[in-house]
């Protein structure tokens, strides 16, 4: 799926970033530390450990909502990334059993003042539909592009989200937001399997 483009380091990033959200939701490198409600569990070090029972079905619709209400708060026009959701089988989990789903889309604006807005209106919005802002503030990247991190306690969902200014060394150089959201790690039903990947 498109990411907005790849700049000095940040394609690669992206990626890497995309690699660790296929983990026990984001792993423990990304989105550490999530409010601690159980978005991501763990039995031991090794093991993940479902934070319950769904079908893929069930949370793949889940998480189209969740990217369709980060959107209507983002409420800019622009160009969409193409693409669905994904599963992923948790980190360090037999495959079939565990899994996850996450959705990296992106979306190229007009301008960097028109997104700047898009993502003030995600700070303050999100946390009125449940979310808790995690970070937000400069990445660590040359350009150090503003990021929002946040997760939903009763969903049990995560979202992060980076702003790419223009000129800042992406492929086209236009504005671009990038956005993950990811659930968190559940078991199929019994009876199912993972078939999706």
């Amino acid at each position: 799926m498109e990411t907005g483009g790849c700049r000095e380091g940040g394609c690669g990033r992206w990626k890497l970033r995309n690699g660790m959200l296929g983990g026990a939701l984001l792993g423990a490198v990304v989105f550490t530390g999530l409010t601690g409600c159980g978005v991501t569990d763990r039995a031991d070090s090794n093991t993940p450990k479902p934070v319950g029972t769904r079908s893929v079905d069930d949370v793949d619709a889940e998480t189209k909502q969740i990217s369709s209400q980060i959107l209507d708060i983002v409420a800019t026009k622009g160009t969409m990334s193409k693409g669905g959701p994904g599963v992923s089988t948790c980190e360090g989990a037999e495959r079939g059993k565990l899994f996850l789903v996450r959705h990296p889309w992106s979306l190229t604006g007009k301008s960097d003042a028109e997104l700047m807005k898009a993502m003030t209106r995600l700070k303050e919005d999100l946390p009125k539909h449940g979310w808790n802002i995690v970070e937000y503030g400069p990445n660590s990247s040359k350009a150090k592009s503003l990021e929002l991190t946040a997760d939903h306690a009763a969903k049990k969902f995560a979202v992060k989200v980076e702003f790419w200014e223009r000129n800042s060394g992406g492929d086209t150089n236009e504005p671009t937001l990038l956005v993950n959201v990811v659930s968190a790690c559940y078991q199929v039903p019994d009876g199912e399997k993972v078939d999706r990947f």
